[in-house]
């Protein structure tokens, strides 16, 4: 037995044991709270601090008596001690725990409220301020707990071994949400949910933090991987089953839509030859050249998640489940690497014979696992032969060769049924049954359901026949399948593998697209967000404006009389929710009429009567348009309510955005007047105000101007962080030689050398970017040109 006296820092860095001061109920209060993961504990108390080295923990806390303690176990003693100067102490005992990794201990020393309910004899307890108690903030989150643990018990057949689950809402926390077994930890904002909160995704993002806590109460607290380098058997698992949990919970969350838009898209568009590195790698590399915290990442996340995807889809997720069960079993309570779950799996699959594997599962799942980046599929359909590459930009690289190569797993469809599954298990090979007839009423669409963790390149002929058949009848292609399509030939035009026309095509039959999952793509490849002023400039402009409104104008309609008659009738569509403004805000962006006057119409309500409230979902929009449409009496009315006691951090950050949009220069003067005045603009939002104006077409040389007559003044009250900021928005305007002298010119004779050396480089880059932007300019005009009328 081996006894250590010991002493640890008490921060307000939020990780290790810290500080927490808030406000409840109008009173300053403090808290103490834990953060453990990856490597905290050792701050704590004395350990050996690997994940692999479990133990059982009795853990004590002497605390305050207005205070309650909390820890992984349940309390079951509480007494009495006075310190030597006679203060009164309490001291509570928890259970002793169960045999678990020390990233997962937790302590919470706090004054919080709680309600509670028991599921299948687990008490859940949701502990907050207690004012958000009192206001229902937490009722979302107990309604939801208890049947996510009941569910994934269900699901793997393998009992929660704890009797008491507590989650704590911390009105200050760095991670999202920690998963600490018994005491799970939150970010306020990612647990309580506000019953006067129009905003559905609200109460979706909280699902699904939730429910991925509540999945690595499995995978992570009972099954530890081995070390960090295998963190994906975590974190993959947690955010594949956080789905999973969610569209169980809330069936109104289309799970394949759901799955696509926020994991799988955002991972194929980071998973570059630059930035990518493998899922599992050795543990040596590991020290070498990341620290464990970059390994909390989008790899690990979303590109375990999506393979974990692609493995359930091509076993079915009868067998997976089965061997994902049979894992947990054999390894509760221990820890594992890769090889240990592709063991089991092998177990199931050879049980059984109505699947069939090409090779042997590690063989399968280490050439994704082990390996960067991902394919690109290939297909040419005279010849049946599909190829494979890793994807990467031939544009930037032209020399680069890659030889990786992965076991593809292919679902497809012909002429809209499906066919059996193929595999790809070299680097080419020819699939007769794929071969195509002259017909165009014959058509070949790979990755049914984005199943696969690949993009396809098909060739421009059959590009075209899907194109047409798109036109003739949209919903022959599953609304997944259409947005990759879509989002697949955009991406590979960019890298380099087709011509962006081909891309173009694709959007000829968009008046017969009526998901907004599927619009809302198609805008943010033809508009990106940043290039909204910069296209008004071009001869393009009049050429989209035709082309796409005669598109939008059917699912512009449908919504606008929604939002004329009853909002509230779009709460219930997540994706409504999420991606309405992109609409609104395009066709007014395109001079659609109706949609100015929409905006005028909803912003002078408002301003007859605050109880009006612009619908959160496109506040942004209506309030930037409706500013822009009025006069100084509609920027004034935005100027009030942006200093209303009433208005939240988001509130503000929209009527900022709203007063750069008007049309008037003389009030963007004034605005950036205004800035310069601490007491009306704090001074963090003097760099948004000045990047606002900047970014808008008649803002950009106002502040310009603006910066570089008071420059001294913002440089002795923000120093450089002012310019950098500026930077990133005026990089959009380079685009002459001219124009960049004049930039260098300031900075040189306004900046230190260091950070002149770093303009330099950020501003000849621009200059390339958009040397490329106008090259893309002129051939979408030329396409539109010959375009316009079909």
């Amino acid at each position: 037995m081996l006894q250590l006296s010991f002493r640890g820092p008490l921060s307000e860095d939020l990780d290790g044991l810290f500080l927490t001061r808030y406000t409840d109920q109008g009173q300053s209060s403090m808290l103490i709270a834990s953060q453990l993961e990856p490597t905290y504990a050792r701050t704590v108390y004395p350990c050996f601090d690997e994940p692999a080295m479990k133990a059982t923990f009795n853990i004590i806390i002497v605390h305050h008596p207005s205070y309650v303690a909390l820890s992984n176990m349940p309390a079951i003693d509480t007494s009495e001690m006075k310190d030597e100067n006679g203060s009164l102490w309490t001291v509570t005992t928890f259970n002793t725990t169960l045999k678990m990794s020390t990233y997962l201990t937790a302590f919470v020393v706090c004054d919080f409220d709680y309600i509670t309910r028991t599921e299948r004899g687990n008490e859940i307890r949701i502990w907050g301020r207690k004012e958000a108690i009192e206001n229902g903030h937490a009722d979302y989150a107990l309604n939801i707990t208890g049947p996510l643990f009941s569910f994934l018990e269900d699901l793997f057949n393998i009992s929660y071994p704890l009797s008491k689950t507590d989650l704590v809402a911390l009105p200050d926390f760095a991670a999202n949400a920690m998963e600490n077994w018994g005491l799970m930890t939150f970010q306020e904002s990612a647990l309580m949910y506000i019953p006067r909160d129009q905003f559905g995704s609200k109460k979706a993002m909280i699902c699904l933090i939730v429910s991925h806590e509540i999945g690595h109460q499995w995978f992570g607290n009972l099954v530890t991987m081995n070390w960090w380098n295998d963190l994906w058997l975590n974190e993959g698992f947690a955010s594949y089953f956080e789905y999973i949990g969610a569209s169980y919970i809330e069936p109104r969350l289309p799970l394949n839509k759901f799955f696509y838009y926020h994991i799988l898209q955002p991972v194929l568009r980071e998973d570059k030859e630059i930035a990518a590195r493998s899922l599992s790698a050795r543990e040596e590399k590991i020290n070498e050249t990341f620290s464990l915290v970059g390994l909390f990442d989008i790899f690990t996340y979303s590109k375990g998640a999506s393979i974990i995807w692609m493995l359930s889809s091509f076993l079915t997720e009868r067998l997976f489940i089965k061997a994902l069960s049979s894992y947990l079993k054999a390894f509760s309570f221990s820890s594992v690497n890769q090889d240990d779950l592709w063991t089991h799996i092998q177990m199931v699959v050879d049980a059984q014979n109505e699947v069939q594997l090409p090779a042997s599962v590690k063989k399968i799942m280490d050439s994704w696992t082990c390996q960067n980046g991902f394919p690109v599929l290939t297909l040419n359909l005279s010849t049946g032969i599909i190829s494979q590459e890793q994807f990467y930009n031939k544009r930037t690289e032209n020399n680069t060769t890659y030889n990786n190569t992965w076991i593809v797993p292919i679902s497809w469809i012909r002429n809209g049924s499906a066919q059996p599954f193929v595999w790809l298990d070299k680097s080419s090979k020819m699939f007769p049954e794929m071969q195509i007839t002259d017909s165009e009423h014959d058509w070949i669409l790979l990755n049914v359901n984005m199943a696969g963790y690949y993009r396809v390149n098909y060739d421009p002929l059959h590009l075209k026949r899907l194109a047409k058949l798109l036109e003739k009848d949209p919903k022959a292609i599953p609304v997944v399948n259409r947005l990759h399509l879509i989002d697949d030939a955009f991406t590979l035009a960019q890298a380099g593998y087709i011509e962006i026309e081909s891309a173009f095509e694709l959007t000829k039959y968009l008046a017969k697209e009526d998901e907004m999952f599927v619009w809302y793509s198609v805008l943010s490849n033809l508009i990106p967000d940043n290039l909204e002023n910069i296209l008004n400039n071009y001869e393009l402009y009049p050429f989209l404006k035709k082309y796409l409104l005669k598109r939008m104008l059917p699912i512009y309609h449908y919504y606008a009389s929604i939002i004329r008659q009853n909002v509230d009738a779009l709460a219930d569509d997540y994706f409504d929710q999420i991606h309405l403004e992109k609409i609104i805000n395009t066709a007014c962006w395109l001079g659609l009429q109706d949609c100015l006057n929409l905006s005028s119409e909803l912003y002078t309500k408002w301003m007859e009567n605050p109880d009006n409230e612009i619908p959160f979902t496109i506040k942004r929009t209506i309030c930037c348009y409706g500013v822009a449409m009025g006069s100084d009496k509609e920027w004034d009315f935005a100027w009030k309510m942006y200093n209303h006691h009433n208005s939240t951090g988001i509130d503000k950050d929209i009527m900022l955005f709203a007063m750069s949009c008007t049309r008037e220069s003389w009030l963007l003067y004034r605005y950036l007047q205004y800035s310069l005045n601490n007491s009306l603009l704090s001074s963090d939002n003097i760099s948004i105000v000045i990047s606002n104006v900047a970014a808008t077409e008649i803002g950009q040389r106002i502040a310009w101007e603006f910066v570089t007559e008071n420059w001294l003044l913002l440089n002795e009250r923000h120093r450089n962080g002012i310019l950098q900021k500026l930077l990133g928005v005026m990089e959009n305007f380079v685009n002459t030689d001219l124009q960049i002298k004049e930039l260098q010119l300031f900075y040189n004779t306004t900046l230190d050398k260091d950070l002149q050396i770093a303009t330099t480089e950020t501003l000849q880059f621009a200059k390339f970017a958009n040397k490329e932007r106008r090259k893309f300019i002129a051939r979408f005009t030329d396409w539109l040109r010959k375009n316009i009328d079909d």
